[in-house]
């Protein structure tokens, strides 16, 4: 297999019918390992908006039980990407999901800026620390897998190309990123959960290691100190000389997917889509939204 046979199949689909396939080639064959980076980056990247910080902070999910958070939010979401939107398993993935998102008044302009993250953070982390950065053919099959998402979700208003959501993204954030203690409290949660995967030496390091590669509006935004420079320099260099590593690499035969990392650690015994996630009855007001119709 030459290094670009993942990239000639994709070229040979269209990413207007055939998004799902090209998103979970790139996910699964292609960039692994930063995809699965790059999408916890976008979800961490939203506890800096007050609105979504303090929801997590109050439901004590994110601060108390940050391992099966994480755990249930990669299995959910990677359920759709293996199965499809029309299967059985994708569906009942898309209701689990939406029934925990119906438990809270959650707006649709904080829902659409949660799906522009997913659409625009992986590219632009491609773009900085990738083996290659993404197609042209990625970047739409993206754009229209999380159309699709928030179509199922019952959402409105979300972009129709990647400029949109990038454009959304970035105004979103430069109206509404501002310090909020509950979003700080869930960001050293989750912080503190990456430094758990690591022996407690390393584990630090890892944590401040993360710092570093914020952007500083979203670091002012948590209230951390600025890195010193020359750590960030090595961080950000390291992370572009794997990227060159990884290009003299042969292309991958298997797929790797999030549940096979060792960051998922709450499920040893296997699980069951349906029991995945939180339960209970909706908060005061319940979700404005009807989440979950196209499903």
């Amino acid at each position: 297999m030459k290094r670009h046979h993942w990239l000639e199949r994709i070229r040979q689909l269209d990413p207007e019918t055939d998004f799902t396939e090209i998103y979970r080639i790139s996910s699964w064959y292609e960039f692994p390992w930063d995809t699965s980076q790059s999408l916890g980056f976008a979800l961490y990247r939203t506890y800096a908006v007050p609105s979504i910080g303090r929801l997590l902070a109050r439901t004590g999910e994110f601060t108390e039980r940050a391992q099966k958070r994480y755990d249930d939010t990669v299995l959910i979401l990677e359920a759709v990407v293996e199965h499809g939107f029309d299967s059985d398993r994708g569906r009942e993935a898309i209701r689990r999901m939406n029934g925990m998102h119906r438990r809270y008044a959650i707006s649709n302009e904080d829902f659409v800026y949660v799906l522009s993250t997913f659409v625009v953070v992986p590219k632009r982390w491609l773009d900085s620390y990738g083996w290659r950065p993404y197609s042209a053919h990625e970047v739409r099959a993206a754009v229209n897998y999380y159309r699709e998402l928030g179509r199922h979700m019952g959402l409105r208003d979300v972009p129709e190309t990647y400029e949109g959501f990038e454009r959304l993204l970035d105004d979103y954030e430069r109206a509404h990123f501002a310090f909020d203690r509950g979003g700080r409290d869930v960001s050293d949660a989750t912080l503190d959960l990456t430094a758990s995967w690591y022996p407690r030496p390393l584990g630090a390091q890892m944590r401040r290691s993360s710092i570093c590669l914020l952007d500083d509006p979203l670091r002012e935004a948590f209230g951390y100190p600025r890195p010193p420079a020359l750590l960030t320099a090595l961080v950000r260099g390291g992370m572009r000389l794997r990227g060159r590593f990884v290009r003299l690499l042969p292309p991958r035969r298997r797929p790797h997917l999030a549940r096979d990392g060792r960051q998922v650690r709450g499920y040893p015994n296997g699980y069951e889509v349906s029991e995945l996630g939180t339960f209970g009855p909706p908060e005061s007001g319940g979700c404005p939204f009807p989440h979950g119709g196209a499903s």
